[in-house]
Parts: structure tokens; sequence; C-alpha cells
């Protein structure tokens, strides 16, 4: 069962809660939630933005291709469309956390309309739940109540006041980010080693220059989360990891084949040996013939 919602009154009224005190904003407190959705499994669809923080630890369920891992308090970006799956949850449990709901209208005319499409996280297609300590769950839960108090009384500072807290929220959440790619090495490493299988297949079976959506999505993540992972990893962005292993394979074949620097190329998934030529000399310092002469 699917569930969308076009309008945060619209939510509120499904999940048994009190008329939003505005109607393009609202701080949701889970055990205020009085009206259960539907037995699992279900999916929730939101046409506005979403931050929730949620303690899960007696429901299963998916972001993206992944099951949560993790007990005690799990941050969700969702943008408008996206889609969240609830799996399994267990007898007895009663939801614990908050929801930020933020309607795109609350945004105009203001620098988050634009900068919010800028944060990966609120642009997964696959989801990558954020994981806190103890400590980030209370700042985050602090600047929820602060946003909660501001809209209780609008006047013309409010939404000012309001995306300030927005904003505040999100750089903490980018922080945070950057710590969990760091502490969850083990699985961020698999990825990595995907990533290499990956690039290995797909350049053997002369498959052509695979794109960074491709990539990304045949290893169940988006193009922008994978990019700021390898690059906390390696150094490199996912762009740069497919020209890495280019120049090797480029460097193999000019060295131990006989093919010509056209057929390489070609192997390579270059339509113009041009192309190749001036990635091989800006990676290498070097042309093709140079390096391939370079060995005789």
């Amino acid at each position: 069962m699917i569930y969308r919602f076009n309008s945060i009154t619209e939510y509120h009224r499904a999940a048994g809660l009190p008329k939003p005190a505005h109607p393009l904003i609202s701080v949701v407190h889970m055990e205020d939630m009085t009206r259960p959705m539907a037995e699992a499994p279900y999916s929730i669809i939101f046409d506005f933005y979403s931050i929730a923080q949620k303690k899960m630890d007696l429901v299963k369920f998916k972001y993206g291709q992944q099951d949560s891992d993790f007990d005690e308090g799990v941050l969700f970006f969702m943008s408008p469309g996206q889609r969240f799956t609830i799996d399994a949850v267990q007898a007895g449990h009663r939801p614990e956390g908050w929801m930020i709901l933020i309607h795109p209208d609350f945004l105009w005319h203001t620098n988050l309309a634009k900068t919010i499409k800028h944060y990966d996280f609120f642009s997964y297609a696959v989801h990558e739940a954020l994981h806190l300590s103890d400590k980030e769950k209370v700042q985050l839960t602090t600047i929820a109540g602060n946003i909660e108090q501001e809209y209780q009384t609008i006047d013309r500072f409010s939404q000012g006041v309001i995306i300030a807290q927005l904003e505040l929220l999100l750089t903490y959440a980018e922080r945070f980010y950057q710590r969990q790619f760091i502490t969850r090495k083990q699985n961020n490493h698999e990825i990595l080693g995907q990533l290499e299988a990956l690039l290995d297949d797909h350049f053997a079976a002369k498959k052509g220059l695979p794109s960074v959506n491709l990539i990304a999505g045949q290893l169940h993540v988006s193009p922008g989360y994978l990019s700021s992972l390898l690059k906390s990893l390696t150094g490199l962005n996912t762009q740069q990891h497919v020209h890495q292993k280019l120049i090797e394979l480029a460097k193999e074949k000019l060295s131990t084949t006989q093919l010509t620097v056209s057929e390489i190329a070609y192997e390579l998934g270059f339509e113009h040996l041009q192309s190749f030529s001036k990635l091989f000399k800006t990676k290498t310092s070097l042309s093709p013939l140079e390096f391939r002469q370079s060995f005789n």
C-alpha cells in the first residue's frame, strides 16, 4: 500500500494530529500520532520536504535497498516525491521522535529555495539514513524545538528565523554525514570494492565509458552520495575514479599489446581519438604514443 500526501494538513489528518498551526511548516512529535497509518508493509510519499528523527528499534524499515542496522536513532531526509517504506512493526511499538515537514511554498523568495537541492542527502535516489549519537540528537532536537516555537506566533521576522534554523540544522547534518563516512568504514569500503569490480566488468565487456549515474544506480546509491563517500575515502570523486581506471587499462594495453592508439581508444569507449589522447596526456603528462615509446 502506498500513501501519498499532497499537503501537511492532509498528513496531520491521516495521522490523527491536530490541524497544523502553520499550513506550510510543521514539527510533528511521533508520540502525538493517534492513528496508525496502516498495517505493514506500506510506503509513504510526501509532496513536501521531510526531516525526521526516529527511534526505530521495533520497526524494520528500508532506506533504498538497505535495512536499518542501527536501533537508537536515525535521521531521514526526503524530498517531494521520494518514498519511505515500513516493512514490519513489532507488537507494542510506539513511535518516538519528531518530523519537520516543509512545504516548498514556504521556501519561496529565500536562498534556501535554491540551496536545499544542493544538499546530497535530499537528492539521494536511494536514501542513506544518518545515524546519530546522543549528543547529535540533542543538538538537532533543540533546533526542531526552536522552529516549532517560532511558527506559533507569526510576524514579519518568523520566516527568516525559521529559515536560519533550517540552514543550521542542514549544516549540522552535513558535518554528521562526514563523521558517518569515517565511522562506517566497513560498509563504505565494501562500496569501494564493488565500484572497482563494477568498473573492471564494464570495461572488460567493452560497453563504452560508464556515466556516473549508471555507476551509482548499479551500486544502489545516488550520484551525489557516491561522490561524497568516495571523496571522503580516497580524495577522488566518481568521475575521477572512472578516469583512474581508464588510464590504468590504457597503460596496460599500450605496453602489452600491438593495438593502435585508435583501437585502444575505441575499446575504452571513446568516440574520438583526440578526446582519449587529451585525457591521457592530462593524467600522465605523456601522449599515448610517448608512453608506448618509453617501453621500447
